[in-house]
């Protein structure tokens, strides 16, 4: 084989590599550290307890 084809062979496995790496990178940063829907959040926010909130509620119930 010739130097044009390794090098294609290489080309097309950084090609794949780079596609696969930005459309993991677009789906991550849809999500926020909770696992929850950037896009969402007005949706269901008042609906959704995260366990900071439940972890305050417990505080303040102990305290009374």
């Amino acid at each position: 084989m010739s130097f044009g084809d390794y090098l294609y062979i290489v080309v097309a496995i950084l090609f794949a590599y780079m596609t696969f790496t930005i459309i993991r990178n677009n789906f991550l940063s849809k999500f926020d550290e909770e696992q929850r829907r950037k896009d969402l959040v007005d949706e269901y926010e008042d609906d959704y307890v995260s366990s900071s909130d439940e972890e305050k509620a417990a505080e303040d119930k102990n305290k009374d």
